[in-house]
């Protein structure tokens, strides 16, 4: 069924999906065959979906995003005291969800709203859960899985096949390396690896390519050294490296990360640090 007021005169859907009365499609979108879309969906303008996609619940895909064939965005929570309360996904603008993604509707344990970015890629297969929070630019591999509210700051980068446990806090600009179990809070910049994931140094590499400038990465990994590898109490050492980096605004994003109340995960430990720890030649910095 198809309520023709609701669709731009614009945009072009295919003979063969299914648009409830309610859809609202926008400007130049673009409906590929075999899409089923529910009632209170607003695809944005410029927005495709390529063949085969399910998009339901109060869910909005965002100006010129893309879904590749059978990516479904805002089905149920997986979600056992979920019972069919209207909530949704809010999809940012050129955001791209390749094949098999699953993006999941939030939950009244939450606000009611899964949140992605614009400018994010989600590879083939990758999954977002219940009431995450994904920032902008955020690209997660082939296979990523995260769990029920989950929190990615901007432009994180996950490699292919890391599975992220509900309730953990990624801080912006990090990197989880793949087949990385994250149980634990990664800081703002980090690079954790493993499983159990631990943090093994900098992200110097995504650090670089964004423009960082060199005293940047000197200010960062000084304050990573002196709060994760010197002696004392973790207070301590963080209290040490405020009054020691004042006025550096990253090195503050990164203590104000890690005194954030209200943490439902602990801090991830620190495992072998790498090269990013080392001298400047080591790293390249």
């Amino acid at each position: 069924m198809r309520n023709l007021d609701s669709i731009a005169p614009t945009a072009e859907v295919h003979a063969s999906s299914v648009i409830a009365p309610g859809a609202v499609i926008g400007a130049g979108a673009r409906i590929g065959p075999f899409c089923i879309i529910g009632p209170e969906v607003e695809i944005g303008p410029g927005a495709m979906l390529t063949s085969h996609n399910v998009v339901e619940g109060r869910t909005v895909i965002g100006e010129g995003a893309q879904l590749a064939p059978y990516a479904s965005v805002g089905l149920a929570p997986q979600d056992l005291k979920y019972k069919g309360e209207p909530t949704g996904v809010l999809l940012g603008a050129r955001s791209a969800l390749r094949e098999h993604v699953t993006v999941h509707r939030g939950s009244v344990g939450g606000d009611g709203f899964t949140r992605i970015g614009t400018d994010c890629l989600l590879m083939a297969c990758s999954h977002v859960g219940h009431d995450c929070v994904v920032g902008n630019g955020v690209i997660l591999a082939n296979n990523v899985m995260l769990g029920g509210h989950v929190r990615l700051g901007d432009n994180c980068f996950l490699g292919g096949g890391a599975a992220v446990h509900q309730m953990v806090r990624i801080g912006r600009q990090a990197m989880v390396g793949g087949l990385a179990g994250v149980t634990n809070d990664v800081p703002p910049f980090g690079n954790v690896f493993g499983l159990p994931a631990r943090l093994v140094g900098l992200n110097v590499i995504g650090l670089r390519r964004r423009g960082f400038a060199r005293e940047n990465l000197h200010a960062l990994r000084a304050a990573y050294r002196l709060i994760f590898r010197e002696p004392g109490t973790f207070q301590e050492r963080l209290n040490q490296a405020e009054a020691q980096f004042a006025g550096d605004a990253l090195v503050s994003e990164v203590i104000a990360f890690l005194r954030a109340g209200d943490r439902r995960r602990e801090l991830i430990r620190p495992g072998r640090m790498a090269a990013e720890f080392g001298d400047e030649e080591e790293s390249g910095a």
